[in-house]
């Protein structure tokens, strides 16, 4: 057990656990998940954490579909920042506590504001990691957002 699946089954929240063997040779951890779970990747989402205004330690984090890159501008747009940049990988560890390619948005070692891209919002259920490489956990985005504290929002530019 992880501690985001923990969160889930503590807060007695609807889920499904999606298990696969993680390739290291995988170019993409998300789009790696979605092909071999076979679920559609506008419904898997990655978790990309950013730091705020140049303050490598000032977090947030963004959940994203894994087809999609994450806009910077809208990243800083939704944190209420002047910018914003992609967190210091080792930094999302320590923070987290969770490794690169398995950083779950739920049970993180500290409470980080949290954005969701507004498209999981038409979702009945949305696939995140569940804090571990080839570990997914699928559950309502209603749940994710109440479960984080997060907010939906457009984080991605087409």
């Amino acid at each position: 057990m992880t501690p985001a699946i923990n969160l889930a089954k503590k807060k007695k929240v609807p889920h499904v656990i999606h298990q696969y063997e993680h390739d290291p040779r995988a170019d993409s951890y998300g789009l790696e998940a979605a092909e071999v779970l076979g679920q559609d990747p506008a419904k898997v989402f990655k978790t990309l954490l950013f730091s705020v205004n140049g303050d490598a330690k000032n977090l947030a984090v963004a959940i994203i579909p894994v087809a999609q890159k994450l806009n910077l501008k809208q990243a800083a747009k939704a944190a209420k920042a002047k910018k914003a940049e992609m967190a210091n990988p080792d930094i999302a560890q320590k923070t987290t506590g969770y490794v690169v390619g398995g950083i779950s948005p739920l049970g993180q070692k500290k409470a980080l504001p949290t954005f969701i891209h507004n498209s999981a919002e038409a979702l009945e259920t949305m696939c995140v990691s569940a804090g571990k490489r080839g570990l997914e956990i699928e559950l309502a985005p209603k749940d994710l957002a109440a479960l984080t504290r997060a907010q939906f929002c457009e984080l991605c530019l087409d």
